[in-house]
């Protein structure tokens, strides 16, 4: 089974490539963030049609997450467990399906826009909710991973200049804290370090060329549990994905699992 996570920004505007992807990396099911559409807007009778079925959560603002699967889709979730609200609002940034007996979660961790700002501190409280849902599903002998945009570099080697980054959200001792306590419910990262390149970013911003001269972080991550992690037979970046006109700014992250 081949699964994946990508951060689309936007699903209306890269459905095309969106759907190319899904046929020529033959990938199964696929955790997808930022659609940045609401539930009647999502091109489901497209994903249909090229064999996929979908749960959504989106409510057509700036998040949004999927699973797409063509391997079954049962006991969909939309939401965290006590999941905090940021002015006012739950926001749509976690669900869950059981694909071919795999349990995946697609979450789009929040931003934080600058530490010290009250998005930085929803941050936190979602990702404790996060760890306190994960801690409850991951549970068994099921393979279980939480896959998707966390928005934090777990470790200096995971940015292309760490200095460039002093002082900003996704590296702050804080929020590399709360992905630990993710990963000590009984997760690990089953992408290891190095891959097919010396440092596998996942994200590159569309300014200053930051792509061709590689000036990339890795946020998009999958955390699987010791069943998930067992099966795993291999693991990249779809750093190709990346290339050309409308691509998102972050690549696939594939995982490819031989159940046993």
């Amino acid at each position: 089974m081949r699964i994946a996570t990508w951060n689309v920004n936007s699903i209306t505007v890269r459905i095309d490539r969106l759907l190319a992807w899904l046929e020529s990396s033959g990938t199964d099911v696929l955790c997808v963030q930022e659609l940045k559409c609401d539930a009647e807007s999502f091109p489901g009778d497209r994903l249909r049609e090229a064999g996929y079925e979908a749960v959504v959560h989106a409510d057509g603002r700036w998040n949004g997450v999927a699973v797409l699967s063509r391997a079954g889709l049962a006991d969909p979730v939309t939401g965290l467990t006590a999941g905090p609200e940021f002015d006012g609002r739950a926001e749509p940034r976690a669900v869950a399906a059981t694909c071919g007996g795999v349990r995946v979660w697609s979450v789009y961790v929040p931003n934080g826009r600058e530490v010290g700002h009250p998005h930085f501190a929803y941050k936190l409280r979602w990702l404790d909710a996060l760890r306190a849902t994960v801690a409850e599903d991951a549970a068994g002998d099921r393979p279980f991973a939480v896959l998707g945009d966390f928005n934090v570099a777990p470790a200096d080697e995971d940015l292309y200049d760490v200095a460039a980054f002093e002082g900003s959200t996704h590296v702050t001792d804080v929020e590399r804290a709360a992905l630990a306590a993710l990963r000590d419910t009984g997760l690990s990262d089953v992408v290891p370090r190095p891959l097919k390149y010396d440092k596998p970013f996942t994200y590159w911003d569309y300014r200053q060329l930051c792509f061709p001269k590689n000036r990339g972080m890795r946020i998009d991550l999958v955390y699987g549990n010791r069943a998930f992690a067992a099966s795993v037979k291999d693991a990249y970046v779809d750093r190709e994905e990346r290339k050309g006109k409308g691509a998102s700014d972050h690549a696939p992250v594939v995982v490819d699992l031989d159940p046993r």
